[in-house]
């Protein structure tokens, strides 16, 4: 076995491990609402949800393909990586990628510490575009594309970071209005068991896009690693095996269920009604959907909060957190620079030290940084059993026990 070959399977290994952390990292987005509503009960709701992510990840190639071919500059025109960089077999672009998803991981694994929904998605562009910056200069990031049309970072990441948050809480808030208009004077009892029902179609909805445009990230990630090393070429199309495997992998992380940010949407943001989940969840689901078919990679964090915070807008005197959705904004605003930073710093090291020793390094760096936040996440449990735990008087005990 080369040397290049363990590196990549490095590379692989990390980049399902990414795929993973995705899956419990995102599981909020499309439950959240229905766990905190009663609508589905928390493990059912995570298997439910699981399962339509790995339906999902068979759907569509075309986020896949923006991940591969349209952020990081690091390939010709035609999608083939540029020579420099598949010499020695690909080494240097292999330690790229690879320092870039220890950066989307470890943001991942802090921001599920510190139960904030952050965006899997930026984490990962955050540490690609750290590591190539790193190891290419500021050149080496495809910021535009060539100009004829959306394309490159600013165009497929940070312009739908912004707009999409915006749009899925306009439609969430006008939805929820007009749910509340057309109900008055039905009794709450009957409208809410409806909604509930409801909400299990939606909240089923979302799962299915979250694995149409998540999955594939990591599925673009494993392709250009490949194709870096020259066992796949066809730029155009994933390999089945990198399908199967990445929705097998963010089907399991879904199933573990992140319950640390599951409860942060669900109980903290607003104080959610089943009229309001359905609205969230068709919102959220609509959205990701049209991004899925246009080939952008947005965040549906971003999405699933925007329309969280646009049904408790919507529903006269609803009671919504401002103060938690203000960490959640500063976390958004923090996740592309702070990855990047540390995708970088994993590429200075992993160069610095060289060859296969580098990238074990910095694959060990990762393994000791996920220890210490799991165990660190011990101190304070959240799971299926106090998920939906009243919000304000779980914030009283945690105060305390600091």
């Amino acid at each position: 076995m080369t040397e290049t070959t363990v590196v990549l399977i490095l590379v692989i290994v990390t980049a399902l491990g990414f795929d993973f952390t995705n899956g419990f990292h995102d599981t909020a987005n499309a439950m959240a609402t229905s766990i905190a509503t009663h609508a589905l009960r928390p493990k059912v709701a995570v298997l439910l949800s699981g399962i339509l992510n790995l339906v999902g990840a068979f759907l569509s190639v075309e986020v896949a393909l923006t991940v591969s071919n349209a952020v990081v500059k690091i390939q010709n025109s035609n999608g083939t990586p540029k020579p420099d960089l598949v010499a020695d077999g690909g080494s240097a672009l292999l330690l790229i990628i690879l320092a870039g998803l220890v950066g989307g991981i470890t943001w991942n694994l802090l921001t599920w510490l510190l139960g904030l929904p952050s965006s899997s998605s930026h984490a990962l562009f955050g540490g690609l575009i750290g590591a190539s910056i790193a190891g290419l200069g500021w050149a080496g990031v495809n910021w535009n594309g060539n100009g004829s049309k959306l394309d490159g970072v600013i165009g497929k990441v940070i312009l739908p970071a912004i707009m999409s948050p915006v749009i899925a809480g306009v439609i969430a808030a006008v939805g929820t209005w007009l749910i509340y208009r057309i109900t008055t004077g039905v009794a709450r009892r009957f409208t809410d068991n409806g909604f509930r029902w409801g909400q299990i179609g939606s909240a089923s909805l979302v799962s299915l896009a979250h694995g149409t445009n998540d999955a594939q990230k990591t599925m673009g990630v494993i392709t250009l690693a490949l194709i870096a090393t020259g066992d796949w070429t066809d730029t155009k199309n994933i390999p089945f095996w990198v399908k199967a495997a990445c929705a097998v992998t963010i089907a399991a992380g879904t199933y573990l269920g992140g319950w640390r940010i599951i409860r942060t949407l669900g109980k903290g943001l607003v104080e959610i009604s089943p009229p309001q989940g359905l609205a969230a969840e068709s919102a959220s689901a609509a959205v990701i959907l049209t991004s899925s078919h246009l080939g952008f990679a947005l965040s549906t964090t971003h999405v699933a909060t925007g329309s969280i915070l646009g049904s408790g807008v919507g529903r006269p005197g609803a009671l919504v957190r401002w103060a938690v959705a203000g960490r959640m904004v500063a976390a958004w605003l923090t996740t592309l620079p702070a990855a990047a930073i540390v995708g970088a710093i994993m590429w200075w090291i992993g160069h610095a030290i060289g060859g296969l020793a580098g990238a074990i390094a910095i694959f060990l760096l990762l393994i000791a940084a996920a220890a210490y936040m799991y165990l660190r996440s011990r101190r304070q449990p959240v799971d299926h059993n106090n998920v939906n735990d009243d919000w304000d008087a779980r914030r009283e005990l945690a105060d305390a026990d600091r």
